[in-house]
């Protein structure tokens, strides 16, 4: 039995990725910022020396996209960046494979049609930047990696924007912009996604992990609700209408070589899931 070493298990993706790891057959020694701070560098040091693991899923990360534009930068950098390196480092020393969950925001959304997975980054916000400078970061020290791109995340274990909209159906009127076109990803398809490259022992590099097809987020939140069977009066608007500190991608569809389910069909079982 191979043992993986997963940061941020306590996060919304990390509730997901430890069960489907333990399901494969992998032991999971979970971590988070309580056991392991992976701004210290000797304590990323120490705990991987100690815990020998085979793999090391890195799921920790500063995921909030509009303050890493304003009073979150410096920490978004520090857990994004810095707390990256010290573990690239530390596997590339030991000699441990590393996956990397990053974004499609390193992309700028210029792109006419789906990104694949070595085209040119060039983040247009904070966010973006910080998880570009991980993927270099591990890309600069580590031969093993797995860079893992995913996108509109959302899962039963943390805020997201499926339950934003639930949360939001009672409303006159709810207008979501549709001018901003990605691919809805739940945390169980990653997780699937992470578990695959790992049995099938895939080729080093990056791939995205995301929901096949795309939509707007008017068109992520129109699915919602009539999956929910709610009658929303439900409006679409422009980015510009609605506007946040981070600026987003406008398109940010990945080619992700059918490594995960159409977006539909995973949000219609979330929905399911969540209504037991």
């Amino acid at each position: 039995m191979k043992k993986i070493l997963v940061t941020g298990a306590k996060g919304m993706l990390g509730h997901d990725i430890c069960p489907t790891l333990e399901d494969a057959g992998f032991e999971t020694i979970e971590t988070d910022v309580d056991n392991l701070d992976i701004t210290d560098f000797d304590l990323v040091q120490k705990v991987l020396k100690e815990s020998k693991p085979d793999a090391v899923v890195h799921c920790a990360a500063y995921t909030n996209v509009d303050k890493c534009e304003t009073d979150g930068k410096e920490l978004a950098m520090k857990i994004n960046v810095t707390g990256t390196e010290n573990l690239a480092k530390t596997c590339a020393e030991l000699d441990i494979p590393i996956v990397y969950i990053s974004t499609d925001y390193v992309f700028d959304g210029t792109k006419k049609d789906a990104y694949l997975p070595y085209d040119k980054r060039n983040p247009i916000n904070a966010y973006g930047l910080t998880k570009c400078l991980g993927e270099e970061a591990v890309e600069k020290y580590c031969k093993k990696y797995y860079i893992t791109r995913t996108s509109w995340l959302y899962g039963l274990h943390g805020k997201n924007f499926v339950e934003t909209m639930l949360s939001l159906a009672n409303r006159p009127e709810l207008k979501v912009v549709d001018d901003q076109v990605g691919c809805p990803t739940w945390t169980q398809e990653l997780s699937n996604g992470i578990v695959t490259l790992l049995t099938e022992e895939a080729p080093y590099g990056i791939y995205h992990l995301c929901g096949s097809g795309k939509t707007s987020w008017y068109g992520f939140a129109k699915e919602i609700f009539e999956l929910a069977g709610l009658d929303v009066n439900l409006k679409p608007c422009t980015t510009d209408e609605f506007p946040r500190d981070a600026k987003r991608p406008a398109y940010s569809v990945m080619y992700n070589d059918n490594m995960c389910r159409t977006w539909k069909a995973a949000l219609k079982d979330y929905m399911k899931l969540r209504g037991e």
